[in-house]
């Protein structure tokens, strides 16, 4: 029945904690880009404690939090800026308490979309090979190609849309074919909207 199908549930991660990160910005136009092929929920990473495998007995709120977050969500959306030509800290953080305790790694099987801006030419290339790098050894099903995007000031406009024509269309191919593989890897949206 038309209209009857339960959209997959994205767990988006921004890997900034900027309050003002051009990164969120970015994250929010995706999901609205992705608006009625996905339901959204960020997941909060800046309230996490620093990753101690001393402390995984008895795991934080916080961290509980994040990995039932993780568990819940169909798939991952992960938008990252590039630190030093890698991965932010408070993003390397997040994704060691997700892999963690032994054996209750949250990643694996998970459909997952990279992606990130930075006012450099390369656009977080660096950071988005060694995430992938990372994702991949823990068990995520990345999308393929690439989307790297450079900032502008015109990137996100005043309604919190992306502002560029052709980059609004390059992504919103991402974001399709992301929410093409999310439905086909979640069977409970596959099976509502076969109903």
């Amino acid at each position: 029945m038309a209209g009857s199908a339960i959209l997959p549930r994205i767990a988006v991660i921004v890997g900034s904690n900027r309050r003002d990160s051009i990164n969120r910005k970015l994250a929010q136009a995706l999901v609205r880009l992705g608006a009625g092929k996905f339901d959204a929920t960020f997941a909060r990473i800046d309230d996490l404690p620093m990753y101690n495998q001393d402390n995984e007995r008895d795991l934080s709120p916080e961290v509980v939090r994040f990995k039932n977050e993780i568990a819940r969500a169909d798939g991952v959306l992960i938008v990252t800026p590039e630190h030093d030509r890698s991965i932010p800290a408070v993003l390397k953080n997040a994704i060691d308490w997700g892999a963690r305790p032994w054996g209750k790694n949250s990643w694996p099987g998970k459909p997952a979309f990279i992606t990130g801006t930075s006012p450099g030419a390369i656009g977080s290339a660096l950071a988005q090979q060694h995430l992938r790098s990372v994702m991949t050894g823990l068990g995520m099903i990345l999308l393929g190609g690439e989307a790297y995007v450079t900032f502008k000031p015109n990137l996100i406009d005043e309604d919190g849309d992306i502002g560029d024509d052709s980059t609004k269309k390059f992504l919103a191919d991402f974001v399709d074919r992301f929410a093409d593989l999310v439905t086909r890897l979640t069977p409970a949206a596959t099976q509502a909207s076969a109903a």
